[in-house]
């Protein structure tokens, strides 16, 4: 019986635990001033170039669905995640750095570069006229960053079921999916991820029959055949600096840059979810995605995470702490 009830606490304490892993203002008395600190270096940077806002955004987003939000991409070394095929392209490293380098000198030791970089995704949206909100925090740093395991990343070239499989692993589902797939309201791409759109699509060498022919024209403009593949190219068309609803009309209208954001409209179920933020009342609807974003903000930055005794609070972000 002794064990029956031990085996019963252990059960109990371990839910408890996953419950209280993270909290808003952790660092309330342990380092006050943590979350204005990561909010002015954020502004700093954005004021000098907004396009860090959605560079931050993709570093969380791609920091959380490997090895969970943990900072391990922001780990530097040669088979380190951050130089995975699927991480090409990452920004936004010196933001986070430069906050480090600031609560490691008014408090050492205590505010992780995971939550610092959960703290400035949050940031990044407020500062682009998107929604705030507050951002659960207690994360630990991991100290395991392998390139090798960021094949579970979502990538440009996904069907539907490839994104729905890789987001549902992460206890995340199609409203999640197309949601967060929304924070493309404010990114931006490179003509190498999306030129065999335009001009290989099929064995054929046509274009993709689901861009719109005007928008096809412009992107080629853009993004000539034998063009510089390092041109960046916005993922919204019509408000490439705020954040949004009008990159799910895109997908609607056939203006989506990426063959992944424009398949959302292809598939039944979430067509109906892109359909539901695209609308026709402009207003009401950006109140219905802002509330629905800062959700799944919050639920993707609580994807195994790591809390309590688990990993480490780095010293530098980029490096794990030495023993």
């Amino acid at each position: 019986m002794g064990h029956t009830w031990l085996g019963s606490l252990v059960i109990f304490m371990t839910i408890s635990a996953v419950q209280a892993q993270l909290k808003t203002g952790f660092y309330s008395s342990s380092c006050p001033n943590a979350e204005a600190t990561v909010r002015s270096t954020v502004e700093s940077y954005f004021n000098k170039d907004p396009t860090i806002a959605p560079g931050l955004l993709r570093l969380h987003f791609h920091d959380c669905f490997v090895e969970g939000c943990d900072g391990s991409v922001l780990i530097s070394g040669s088979s380190a995640e951050r130089n995975a095929l699927a991480n090409t392209g990452l920004r936004g490293f010196e933001v986070i750095e430069d906050a480090k380098s600031q609560l490691e000198a008014k408090c050492p030791g205590v505010v992780s570069c995971a939550d610092i970089l959960a703290l400035a995704a949050r940031d990044a949206v407020d500062l682009s006229d998107g929604p705030s909100w507050s951002v659960p925090t207690g994360r630990r740093d991991g100290r395991v960053s392998l390139s090798s395991q960021a094949s579970n990343l979502p990538s440009p070239l996904d069907s539907i079921s490839v994104q729905r499989k890789k987001f549902a692993d992460k206890g995340m589902d199609d409203h999640d999916l197309v949601t967060l797939v929304g924070a493309h309201t404010i990114g931006q791409t490179e003509c190498r991820f999306f030129s065999y759109r335009l001009y290989n699509f099929t064995t054929t060498g046509n274009s993709d029959p689901t861009i719109d022919q005007n928008f096809l024209g412009r992107l080629k403009t853009l993004c000539p055949n034998i063009g510089d593949g390092l041109r960046r190219v916005s993922l919204d068309k019509d408000s490439p600096a705020k954040f949004d609803v009008s990159f799910f009309k895109n997908v609607r209208d056939g203006n989506a840059v990426l063959e992944s954001d424009q398949r959302l409209w292809g598939d039944s179920n979430t067509q109906s979810i892109v359909q539901s933020y695209a609308g026709n009342i402009r207003g009401l609807l950006g109140i219905r995605f802002d509330y629905e974003f800062r959700k799944a903000m919050v639920k993707l930055g609580g994807v195994e995470v790591k809390t309590g005794s688990q990993g480490e609070i780095r010293k530098v972000c980029s490096k794990v702490n030495r023993y």
